[in-house]
């Protein structure tokens, strides 16, 4: 989750919830083959609840409470995206559900228990790697529904096919290319899954073009860790990824801790600057949770990797070499 409500059911939600399964059960035993239709209304009457609920997780200070709860939330979408597959609400919380789960419930646990369990953690990646794709999947899917044939059209050439993609659309493209772009970030032995990193950047890159303000900043802080790695990427990547930085501290207001450890896990790691790295650690950790309720979920998992990434300062940042001494003439 990088700066972004959890687009789950909220808990006052739950009565909206009840109802509408009680309507979508009644209309099938009512009227059988005969009620499609009502049915049919009934699960896109539930459908757009449940879609439409979105920042409901994101203001609850419990991670654990949200990690518990999600898979029923998940679940229940994809059953009623079963019942009407081109809803496109529901497509689009099971692009944004799915990705901010992996991230935020399964790879980060993944990478935390790597030093005490590898098997586990491999599991885990490998696991997070499938629920990336699985929300790729849906965003696609949500993708296509105004642009039939538009992934064999990406594939054949990413920026002619993203040149149709509207601005309405842009949450599609951004939690798409998150996905995407988490799946393959677990591949690096894949070079198929490799191969589709530019179809990532596209999606990405036209999001930008549309609307570079979505979100408070979320695009410019999945692109501080994105420029880095992005196909091509060239000397100036870093000074890119910072450009993106500062943009997302001025869109957020300095109130996510996502952009600080982004720019202290990507670019400060890859420079090995320690100093940075730990003074970008202390302003995220340093961000106030109940200033926006709204990003206290966000905040508060951002903020423990935070803490584990500052755990790990020595195994991520060689020491520096001490000075050979000045010979004497």
């Amino acid at each position: 989750m990088k700066s972004h409500h959890c687009p789950l059911p909220a808990p006052g939600a739950a009565t909206r919830v009840l109802r509408g399964l009680s309507l979508v059960v009644m209309a099938g035993l009512l009227f059988g083959s005969t009620g499609c239709s009502i049915k049919r209304a009934a699960v896109n009457q539930l459908g757009n609840a449940l879609a439409g609920s979105g920042g409901g997780f994101g203001s609850d200070e419990d991670p654990d409470l949200v990690r518990d709860a999600a898979p029923f939330s998940l679940k229940l979408m994809e059953s009623l995206l079963a019942e009407s597959p081109q809803h496109r609400g529901l497509l689009l919380a099971l692009t944004s559900g799915f990705t901010q789960y992996s991230f935020a419930f399964v790879d980060q646990a993944a990478d935390e228990a790597e030093d005490k369990d590898l098997a586990a953690a491999n599991a885990g990646h490998v696991r997070a790697q499938h629920l990336y794709r699985r929300a790729r999947n849906y965003g696609l899917r949500g993708l296509e529904l105004n642009h039939p044939g538009f992934e064999k059209m990406l594939r054949a050439d990413p920026v002619a096919a993203v040149r149709v993609v509207k601005k309405a659309e842009v949450p599609l493209l951004y939690w798409t290319a998150a996905a995407w772009a988490g799946s393959i970030s677990l591949a690096k032995d894949n070079p198929d899954a490799i191969a589709d990193l530019p179809l990532a950047a596209a999606l990405i890159d036209r999001a930008l073009v549309l609307d570079e303000t979505y979100d408070h900043g979320a695009l410019h802080s999945f692109l501080i860790t994105f420029e880095v790695s992005r196909p091509g990427a060239g000397p100036d990547a870093v000074a890119k990824a910072r450009q993106h930085f500062a943009r997302a501290i001025e869109l957020g207001g300095g109130q996510q801790a996502g952009p600080y450890v982004a720019l202290a896990e990507n670019v400060c790691v890859k420079q090995q600057n320690a100093a940075e790295f730990k003074a970008l650690l202390d302003k995220a950790l340093a961000v106030k949770v109940d200033a926006r309720p709204e990003w206290r979920l966000v905040n508060t998992i951002m903020q423990r990797r935070a803490k584990w990434l500052l755990g790990r300062v020595d195994d991520l940042i060689l020491p520096a070499l001490p000075a050979e001494p000045t010979k004497k003439p």
